[in-house]
């Protein structure tokens, strides 16, 4: 179950000591035995924990259907959790695509930086180097890992690259 679901062993007892798992049976060595059920609460409980959504919320999102008293009321307060977990992973995958876009246009200048050879620029002056300087926008992820100036001001018109 650890291996189909990329988790450690460690990770899945851990789990079962926190109450999130529960194995059907013990086999007579007394390994843990796990459904599919299990299975399926195991890669759920995977997702959330890699979006970034911590234990005790998760813990949280398990128990809801059974804290309800009826099955429209379990209903509404999973559909609401949901909803809320929904809007912010549209707000990661946003922050997240913009990062990536950010970073690739920074590679693409490093893949160039990688044949440097004007010793008179680096490390101080890099953005006086033709690979930088030539450029109409400088990424904000490269100008943050090299340490180079902006051409602008804050609410200077001629941007380098808008926010």
């Amino acid at each position: 179950m650890a291996r189909l679901t990329g988790n450690t062993l460690r990770t899945v007892r851990f789990y079962e000591e926190a109450g999130i798992l529960e194995p059907e049976r013990r086999s007579p060595g007394g390994h843990r035995l796990f459904g599919q059920r299990q299975l399926d609460r195991l890669q759920f409980v995977t997702d959330l924990r890699s979006s970034g959504l911590a234990l005790d919320d998760i813990r949280a999102l398990l128990d809801l259907k059974s804290g309800a008293e009826t099955g429209r009321e379990a209903a509404a307060t999973v559909l609401s959790a949901i909803d809320g977990r929904i809007e912010e992973l549209e707000h990661k995958i946003s922050v997240f695509t913009r990062l990536r876009d950010e970073l690739t246009r920074a590679r693409s200048i490093l893949t160039e930086c990688t044949s440097c050879t004007d010793d008179a620029c680096f490390p101080d002056a890099c953005g006086a180097c033709d690979v930088i300087s030539e450029r109409r926008a400088v990424p904000t992820s490269m100008r943050v890992l090299w340490d180079i100036k902006p051409r602008r001001t804050v609410g200077d018109e001629s941007a380098n690259e808008g926010p």
